[in-house]
């Protein structure tokens, strides 16, 4: 073997040299004609129906449908002349057309079907395809093609092209990929990819009590473990003999196989070696300038029915059958058989987002229990009957809550609102709040559990050092012109200058912050128009005189109208700004040039999630801490930007966390709900309009690529949002669900949805991705830690500052006026006077209601101040210090509480099952162990032929050594 064109080692292809050859005795087949093998410029005149029957003209066409009508074919249909001299009548393509699709039909009855994963010999497997459209005036893009193939035959890879007018188009061209044994076994053994070489040997004792109760929601035995769990060890080309290798066509599954093509498309040249420009390389660039269409693996079925090949393995058909359907969503996920098909990387993440679904169970059962609780002590509701009663909200008049265009209002037009509040706003609450702190480090530790079992159970124990080592970016090795000397392996390879990274990084770190402003002032926008509108509203629904708003004006208050339109504006402008940013964050991301995937995918997970962060939750963190705060009192108002007429907004007296849940149940719900729609309909329309007319073809003709041509591509960052969506809705759930208990429940049916239709469109309506691997979740990790952490903090204000809870407390133990241990007074109690002769004419009201009189000389307003008549007027009371004091120690106790018990319980649950850290050292003991046996006994009989060719005396071989002696330090 030797190198193929490069300036240096490292960022070279190894060669396969003629005395490489893929043999007859390995490989399994005898080579084809260069018809298979050349490159896909050659030959397009030809007019390509089967690898027997080319023809140059519509008129040859013509003949040879008349040739084919001998008995050699007794079974195939005779063309009857007329239907010849129909076709003869039609001109130019329109004729040329029907006569391929005549002669299409006449050969879907031969052996030969288009609808399989093989070469057209039936032997070779295709692990990969490429297409393009031949634009004859682009001889650019010819030449590329032409080069970068032909380097891909130099790699050792074998083509198979298909001529266009075998397309459904009748313009796209197909290029088939095949990599033989000796460019898997050589690339397996340079990325380092593991193979079994022994049965496990360790038995499975775990026995879960009562197992049959689970019985229902089991997959078969076949499905859920589709292959026998071995030990395994990274590939040694050179010691093939030491592995399991029954057959060779077979020992690499499909998903490493592309895998592996793709490592090679990714980093192939297309320049001739006098060129060497080193930015032309890799499947990337020729696919962003046009020179290929797509590049994708083949699925290995049709979603609906198993492959006619026995061959075939049909595993798409399994997912369809036991995964992707709806009606399995209480079946358990056949994990193991997803990460057979699409690779490591998306089988972490199902497995993932099922233990969080899981979890989400036990969440959704407390919160639903707290939200029954508030429904259950509906009628103890103390509050909400003081204000909901004549005699005192009704005479209760409470101060305009807007200049000049609102008036005085009545404090029981507020009552259906405070009886809503109750219903979250109780305190099962409090029990809530910490429970789902406790929740969370659970969740998270168990995980790591779940995770460290995969870690083993797929061979992903340290793998992040072989990725880091040995999956350098394409981009990062063409874009980074400098070299140094590596100190470890004492070899040049490209290298970032510490000034430019830095420069990049400070650029892209003002981009963020530039768009993060951008929502903020987007928010802000969002304030104002509360502001504004509030006093329409108010103006509108005042009096309930409109009579077209009678059925509507007791449920629907001026603050709540507000609420909903502010609310859906909100959503409308994230969702435009995330469609912008996410352009700008993969940009900006592109520009800082990261080394490898995993660092790529790092900080572009970072920057998106920083964005969402405030996109989403800024509206609902000013509602929770500080609307309803920097008010002021009648008289002395806090108006927005200073001067302006746009008073700060107040809470009911039922306070804001009934808008807060309101906010939630919006923002939550309107994501979810559009991001099925969009992840669902939208390529499933696609697929449905892009094979509209392929889909009336025989099966036989519409052929395995060209199905999956006609899906949609997957993506690099497909997967990423998918977490993204699913971390959103965790702080949903986590940093606000004090004020809606029932957010968990919401995201439990979510994510039953979710699983199952991340599945069908992966199965059904996206080309295969490329098999990756991935020992995590990756930063998505530590972002939910930091957001465990945060849910603590933001529960312990919502329940101190946004809830009643503490005030209703500190009267009801302190204030209360009664012997009774009850919450009777406690609205009086909570609400301040104020003289409204005391007005200012740009803060009184424009009109008065009706029944308002001279006799009406206050009005009440939500605080704790003293009266108008005290001397310390309108200052806080002693009542307001003591409440705000309680919240302090409510908050301070809280966190200490929560955060001792997350502590306790990280400590108490170790990272790895005590079963799999013995099953990872038995591994690699065993690993040590073959490995030491398999070279003495090599040395054996080398040394042997050594002797009978040189001496007769036994030769002194190594003494027989106990295993604990020959591998003391693996253990």
């Amino acid at each position: 073997m030797h190198r193929l064109t490069g300036k240096t080692g490292e960022d070279s292809l190894i060669e396969m040299s003629p005395t490489d050859s893929f043999s007859d005795d390995v490989n399994g087949y005898h080579h084809h004609a260069s018809s298979s093998t050349g490159s896909p410029e050659q030959g397009r005149s030809e007019f390509a129906l089967t690898p027997d029957v080319r023809v140059e003209s519509c008129e040859s066409l013509n003949n040879s449908l008349a040739s084919l009508a001998p008995s050699d074919h007794s079974d195939s249909p005779q063309f009857a002349p007329q239907t010849i001299e129909q076709i003869n009548a039609l001109t130019g393509f329109s004729r040329k057309r029907a006569l391929f699709l005549t002669f299409r039909s006449r050969i879907d009855k031969q052996k030969y079907s288009k609808d399989s994963v093989f070469f057209r010999d039936g032997v070779r497997r295709i692990d990969f395809v490429l297409s393009y459209i031949d634009d004859k005036d682009d001889q650019r893009k010819q030449e590329r093609r032409r080069v970068y193939e032909s380097n891909l035959q130099k790699v050792g890879l074998e083509l198979e092209t298909e001529d266009k007018t075998e397309s459904e188009d009748g313009k796209t061209y197909f290029v088939k990929i095949h990599a033989p044994w000796e460019v898997l076994a050589t690339y397996a053994d340079v990325l380092k990819i593991k193979v079994p070489f022994k049965v496990n040997d360790i038995p499975d004792n775990s026995e879960i009590p009562m197992n049959w109760l689970s019985t229902p929601f089991r997959l078969p035995g076949h499905i859920m473990n589709p292959e026998p769990d071995y030990f395994t060890a990274p590939f040694n080309k050179s010691k093939s003999d030491f592995f399991l290798i029954e057959d060779k066509e077979t020992f690499f599954p499909p998903s490493t196989r592309n895998r592996i093509v793709y490592y090679i498309l990714a980093r192939c040249p297309y320049f001739k070696d006098e060129c060497g420009d080193r930015d032309k390389k890799g499947i990337k660039r020729l696919l962003n300038n046009g020179t290929y269409t797509a590049a994708f693996p083949l699925h290995d079925s049709r979603y609906w029915t198993k492959s006619k090949d026995p061959n075939c393995e049909s595993e798409r058909f399994s997912l369809y059958k036991y995964w992707a359907k709806f009606f399995c969503f209480f079946k358990e996920q056949p994990l193991n058989l997803v990460r057979k098909y699409y690779g490591e990387k998306i089988g972490i993440y199902f497995a993932w987002l099922g233990f969080y679904t899981e979890m989400l169970f036990f969440a959704a059962v407390v919160g639903t229990i707290c939200f029954v609780y508030g429904f259950l002590t509906y009628d103890d509701n103390e509050w909400s009957k003081e204000i909901c009663s004549e005699e005192i909200g009704g005479n209760i008049v409470m101060c305009p809550l807007c200049d000049q265009k609102c008036t005085y209002w009545r404090l029981n037009i507020t009552c259906n609102s405070s009886w809503q509040s109750h219903l979250f706003d109780n305190v099962a609450t409090v029990f809530f709040a910490i429970f789902m702190g406790i929740w969370v480090t659970l969740f998270l530790e168990f995980w790591k559990r779940r995770q460290a079992r995969l870690e083993y159970e797929w061979d992903l124990v340290d793998f992040e050092e072989e990725q880091q080592q040995l999956q350098l970016r394409p981009e990062y090795e063409t874009k980074c012109t400098n070299r140094k000397l590596n100190r470890i392996t004492q070899e040049m390879e490209p290298y970032l200058p510490i000034t430019s990274k830095c420069a990049r990084i400070c650029l892209s770190g003002a981009t963020v912050l530039l768009w993060i402003s951008l929502i903020i002032a987007c928010i802000i926008g969002v304030i104002a128009y509360r502001l504004a509108v509030y006093a329409s509203f108010a103006s509108i629904m005042k009096n309930n005189t409109a009579t077209n708003l009678d059925v509507v004006a007791p449920y629907v208050t001026p603050q709540l109208a507000t609420s909903v339109t502010a609310s859906c504006i909100n959503f409308v402008i994230i969702m435009i700004l995330n469609l912008l940013y996410e352009r700008v964050a993969i940009k900006i991301t592109d520009m800082e040039i990261p080394k490898t995937h995993v660092e790529y995918e790092n900080k572009l997970t970072v920057k998106m999630f920083l964005f969402q962060f405030v996109n989403y939750y800024s509206s609902c963190f000013y509602v929770a801490f500080f609307k309803g705060k920097f008010v002021g009192y009648p008289g002395n108002y806090t108006y927005m930007f200073g001067s302006s007429k746009l008073r700060n907004e107040e809470c009911e007296p039922g306070g804001c966390l009934i808008e807060l849940t309101t906010q939630l149940v919006i923002v939550m719900t309107g994501k979810q709900v559009w991001g099925n729609i969009q992840e669902a309909l939208v390529p499933w329309l696609m697929n449905w309009w892009g094979s509209r007319k392929a889909r009336s073809h025989p099966e036989s003709l519409y052929s395995r690529w060209e199905q999956d041509y006609d899906l949609q591509g997957f993506g690099q960052l497909g997967l990423f949002y998918e977490y993204l969506e699913m971390v959103i809705q965790f702080g949903f759930i986590t940093l606000f669900v004090a004020s809606f208990p029932l957010a968990p429940l919401l995201a439990l049916i979510n994510n039953i949805i979710e699983v199952r239709v991340d599945a069908w469109k992966l199965t059904t309506q996206f080309r295969r991705p490329v098999a990756a691997k991935a020992h995590s979740i990756g930063a998505w990790e530590e972002i939910l830690g930091g957001m465990a952490v945060l849910s603590v903090v933001t529960n312990a204000f919502i329940v101190a500052f946004t809830s009643d809870m503490i005030p209703r407390l500190v009267y009801m133990y302190a204030y209360r006026t009664h012997d009774e241990l009850n919450m009777k007074g406690y609205i009086n109690n909570s609400l301040s006077v104020f003289n409204i002769s005391q007005f200012s004419l740009e803060e009184r009201p424009e009109e008065y209601p009706s029944w308002f009189n001279s006799s009406i000389t206050t009005c009440r307003y939500r605080d704790y101040r003293y009266p108008p008549d005290d001397k310390k007027r309108y200052e806080h009371n002693m009542q307001f210090w003591h409440i705000l004091a309680a919240k302090l120690a409510f908050i301070i106790i809280m966190e200490h509480v929560v955060f001792m018990v997350k502590f306790f319980v990280a400590w108490m649950i170790p990272d790895v099952p005590s079963d799999v850290r013995a099953r990872v050292k038995r591994e690699r003991y065993l690993v040590q162990e073959y490995l030491h046996n398999y070279e003495v006994e090599k040395l054996k009989i080398q040394l042997s032929q050594n002797s009978n060719n040189e001496c007769t005396c036994t030769p002194m071989i190594y003494p027989s050594l106990s295993k604990h002696e020959v591998l003391s330090e693996c253990l």
